[in-house]
């Protein structure tokens, strides 16, 4: 497993244990602290201390998220390889349920659901599984391709997967910018032979209550740029591929889910360019052949959404 983190001190030893309560004990983690300023470094260290499975990786400046997974994707030298964020939790049985499914598919990778995992009552607690979520995960699908099921396209992050390390020879994350996950996981599902998809948790994905996380800092206008660059590039590997089903399920799922936050944040943005940019997306996606046939699906998953 490659875990990533900067700045996390507070939730590592959470990540860190939920590798260790793992039912299935055969995995090794490189933890790469990305020129964290808190005690992040410490952390990983202890736990490499305590048990030899972890090794700790450390950047003495931040090169972000995709840097610190490619430079850990360079030395995997085991069969299998998967991520998980260090502010985030696996579930006890992720590894065994990820292996036992690949070993009986053959599949270049299997893709899990995810729940978010928010602070309630002075705790973090895991939510549901989100419908576009269960679209791409359930039922159990094994050795699937991206044209008999399309819908798996909206599962577009790393750490609820587990590949075969082959698969990451041609592959690495973009670097520099945020959202960098998105173009790999449609990569993903367009060059593997075959993959799999389960409807088990496999990751609580922690929502940071004091808004620290990526995925939260929208509303800047930088975050913004690799946000849609992030969401057009992974439609442009799609159209690419020919998998024009996955492009219709993936406008769908933007027009649903993620241009309605967008149209609120420029609404009030003192920047107009913030509302430029989103209107200039919002053009980028018209302009394709499966908008108009995406609608109608846009409309009935915000319907389903919460």
């Amino acid at each position: 497993m490659i875990v990533p983190g900067r700045d996390i001190a507070d939730f590592a030893p959470a990540a860190l244990a939920s590798l260790q309560a793992q039912t299935e004990s055969r995995w090794q983690a490189l933890l790469v602290d990305d020129g964290s300023h808190d005690d992040t470094a410490a952390v990983f260290a202890a736990a490499a201390a305590r048990d030899a499975r972890f090794q700790v990786l450390r950047h003495d400046e931040s090169r972000g998220l995709g840097a610190a997974r490619n430079v850990a994707l360079d030395l995997v030298d085991t069969p299998f390889v998967g991520f998980l964020d260090a502010d985030d939790e696996l579930t006890p049985r992720a590894i065994e349920t990820w292996l036992a499914t690949l070993d009986e598919s053959g599949s270049d990778f299997v893709a899990a659901a995810y729940v978010r995992s928010r602070l309630i009552d002075g705790a973090y607690r895991p939510g549901r599984v989100q419908p576009w979520i269960a679209a791409a995960t359930a039922p159990r699908r094994l050795g699937v391709t991206l044209a008999e099921h399309p819908d798996a396209s909206a599962n577009i992050v790393a750490w609820s997967k587990l590949s075969r390390a082959t698969l990451w020879e041609r592959l690495r994350f973009p670097e520099n910018v945020a959202y960098e996950d998105q173009v790999v996981a449609q990569r993903m599902y367009t060059e593997a032979r075959a993959f799999d998809v389960v409807p088990d948790v496999a990751v609580h994905w922690r929502v940071r209550a004091d808004g620290t996380s990526i995925t939260q800092g929208k509303a800047q206008l930088p975050v913004l740029h690799d946000y849609l660059a992030a969401l057009l590039g992974g439609i442009d590997v799609l159209t690419a591929a020919g998998q024009s089903d996955a492009v219709r399920s993936r406008i769908a799922l933007i027009l649903a889910m993620d241009l309605p936050s967008l149209r609120t944040i420029a609404a009030e943005h003192p920047d107009p360019a913030y509302r430029a940019a989103v209107e200039a997306f919002e053009a980028s996606l018209r302009a394709l052949p499966e908008y108009d046939a995406a609608r109608p699906n846009a409309e009935f998953s915000t319907a389903l959404a919460w």
